[in-house]
């Protein structure tokens, strides 16, 4: 099981971005998390491409971009200009998933599926051996510093178990709520990349938190 950490940038100072990419390039993550929102698939909007292009130039850690929008199909090619890593795009925003995901692998990116609480992981049984990756929400996406969602244990353990049945390589990440006092529980139950931001950005040490994460 892998033991992922991936600081989720919309909880940093937007005001000294470069100052918290370069605080997260010499800690112990592993990915960035880069939540991209459109204010129609989730009550509130983010950043874009231009800002994704902008921490990909500074940033030495992978980008791990997470698209709440509608239609995330028709910018592929722009989030692969832009620099992402890892394009992760929602089950309920994707009636055609199969062939998102097969042209996020065309551009030569890592593809992951989101699920939102409600979203049974059942769902995913089919195209569970094509994907790279499957992120849990465990808070209602579009806000951060949610409380978490208690249920997520058991749907990431649902989960996991699903993954083994498929044969599939899928890392489970999750997302909302996550500290320390929660992440050995979610390493338990199989998660394998822990996104967290107010946990980190909110610290007075944020390297630490990370650590923290890390050592659960």
């Amino acid at each position: 099981m892998s033991r992922l950490v991936a600081p989720s940038l919309l909880a940093a100072d937007f005001t000294n971005l470069k100052q918290d990419v370069e605080m997260i390039n010499k800690s112990e993550a592993d990915w960035l998390h880069m939540d991209v929102m459109d204010g129609v698939f989730v009550p509130n909007i983010s950043f874009g491409m231009p800002v994704i292009a902008a921490v990909h130039a500074i940033s030495v850690k992978p980008l791990d971009v997470h698209l709440m929008i509608v239609q995330p199909e028709r910018y592929i090619d722009a989030f692969k200009e832009a620099g992402a890593y890892l394009l992760n795009v929602h089950y309920e925003a994707s009636p055609h998933l199969h062939r998102t995901v097969e042209s996020i692998h065309q551009k030569g990116m890592k593809a992951g599926v989101t699920l939102n609480p409600h979203t049974s992981v059942n769902l995913l049984e089919d195209i569970l051996p094509d994907l790279d990756l499957v992120l849990i929400m465990s808070v209602n996406p579009g806000f951060g510093g949610q409380k978490f969602i208690e249920n997520s244990y058991d749907k990431v353990s649902r989960l996991k178990d699903l993954i083994l049945k498929r044969n599939s390589k899928a890392l489970i990440e999750i997302d909302g709520g996550v500290t320390s006092a929660n992440a050995r529980q979610l390493y338990d139950a199989g998660a394998d990349v822990l996104v967290a931001g107010s946990y980190v950005f909110n610290d007075s040490n944020p390297t630490e938190a990370i650590k923290a994460l890390k050592k659960a």
